[in-house]
């Protein structure tokens, strides 16, 4: 196949495209995509399924470590109220963790934000697609129509005006059988018209898919936000309901974080999968889509004229778009090109031979001149649309959209999954040995019998107001 303008796999593609595969029973699974068969979906859902059991162990690990450091640490002499060793290193490494996280939510909103160009620009080059193909349509329905309009109108008032001449009348004859030959070739040019599949429709649910999926990653990451700073201020302020409560918040945000690792790994492993070789499947996919393939039943195949180019040529030559595929329009614009030519001298010899003698027939024949130059107008339009070129680059675009700004972002997006999950477990396991540091709220032993903000000292001081 041929490859797209501007498009090239990257590395990335590459790498993720070479990792190994494997099923539910842990057989090696083909790295072609492949998303209708069972074995290979069941290969993405042990990609999510390894993210499940990161994060069950990073719950056990979690776990064991906070019991052994209840459970195992020698108690303190009595009466001493020293905090023991150690306190402050946990207290940092706490910290580092959280500032870690909040790097992390910077790399994943550039991700969200990446992930989101790269969506908006596939649906972009979907509109201007489905643009072009109705401009196609449009232009064919309005050129058939008008030179119908010519055949039944003009031309029919010309031939009884002329009925006493009868070469002119032959010569006449002979215009409207080339303008429904016209009008039979312009027809077989519509060849998306009838098509199931809208790619206006593709673009909006593609849209629609992406304002929620960016939506849940601005709470993700504005959530993690802010459990990071309130956890910050709880270790700055010493509040143990603040912190406790943020563990909790931590707790919840590391499950989120591991979900959203599994599916951001399986996704781009599949994205890898499409990209390192998207021709043949969307080139497959687009024929059971629109019926536009020699495999359908003729029955089934989209709504062609009998005498059209075969619809698999009619993919071949838009998905490929190069010298070694011809043009299947070319025949048939070749023919209307020289219908079109053959009515224009016919009318100019008309105009010649026809006016001197008959000057009524020279409103007929101006307005056929007039539906003649319209249409030779839309003709040369519809050989600029019908051209692979402008088809063909807005493929391409949709897969750098797809596969590289898409990719990135996604992988972004991982690093700031990984990123949040480490820091988090970290944190999961110093803060309930740092709230265990504060002091409590009701210890007045340290301070100065001179402090005026002593409530001892307050109450003595109202008293001693009260006696004079």
């Amino acid at each position: 196949m041929g490859t797209p303008p501007g498009y090239r796999p990257s590395a990335w593609v590459h790498l993720l495209h070479q990792l190994p595969r494997a099923d539910f029973q842990l057989r090696p699974v083909p790295s072609g995509f492949a998303p209708q068969e069972r074995e290979y979906q069941q290969a993405l859902l042990l990609v999510v399924a390894l993210a499940g059991l990161g994060l069950g162990l990073s719950l056990i690990l979690i776990a064991a470590y906070l019991i052994r450091v209840c459970c195992c640490q020698p108690p303190g002499p009595p009466g001493t109220k020293s905090p023991p060793p150690g306190g402050g290193c946990v207290t940092w490494s706490c910290i580092a963790a959280l500032l870690i996280g909040c790097a992390g939510i910077g790399i994943g909103f550039y991700g969200n934000s990446e992930t989101s160009d790269g969506v908006s620009q596939l649906s972009s080059a979907l509109l201007h697609a489905n643009h072009t193909l109705s401009a196609i349509d449009h232009l064919v329905l309005e050129t058939v129509e008008r030179l119908g309009e010519a055949v039944r109108t003009e031309l029919t008032t010309l031939e009884e005006v002329l009925t006493q001449r009868t070469e002119l009348v032959a010569a006449t004859r002979g215009a409207r059988r080339q303008a429904e030959a016209v009008t039979q070739q312009l027809q077989g040019l519509a060849f998306w018209q009838g098509v199931p599949l809208s790619p206006l429709q593709v673009a909006e649910d593609v849209s629609f898919v992406e304002e929620y999926r960016w939506l849940a990653y601005v709470l993700l990451l504005l959530l993690q936000l802010l459990v990071c700073l309130f956890t910050l201020l709880g270790l700055a302020k010493q509040s143990k309901w603040l912190v406790i409560m943020m563990t909790v918040m931590s707790l919840v945000v590391l499950v989120l974080s591991w979900g959203s690792l599994g599916l951001e790994a399986a996704t781009a492993v599949g994205l890898s999968d499409f990209c390192s070789s998207p021709d043949t499947y969307v080139l497959n996919l687009t024929q059971e889509e629109t019926g536009l393939g020699s495999g359908r039943p003729q029955a089934q195949a989209h709504r062609l004229p009998s005498s059209s180019p075969p619809a698999s040529d009619i993919l071949n030559y838009y998905f490929l778009c190069n010298q070694a595929v011809s043009n299947p329009f070319q025949q048939r614009l070749t023919l209307s090109q020289r219908a079109l030519a053959n009515i224009h001298s016919q009318l100019q010899g008309l105009e010649r031979e026809a006016v001197p003698h008959f000057p009524s027939a020279q409103k007929p024949l101006l307005s056929l001149e007039e539906t003649l130059n319209v249409t030779e107008g839309n003709f040369h339009q519809l050989v600029a649309l019908l051209h692979c070129r402008g088809l063909h680059k807005d493929y391409g675009a949709a897969l750098r959209g797809l596969c590289e700004d898409v990719l990135e972002g996604l992988l972004f997006l991982l690093l700031f999954s990984l990123l949040s999950a480490g820091a988090l477990a970290t944190a999961l396991c110093s803060l309930p040995r740092a709230w265990a540091l504060f002091p409590p709220s009701d210890d007045y032993d340290d301070t100065d019998d001179d402090d005026p903000f002593n409530p001892q000292e307050s109450k003595r001081f109202v008293q001693w107001q009260s006696s004079i």
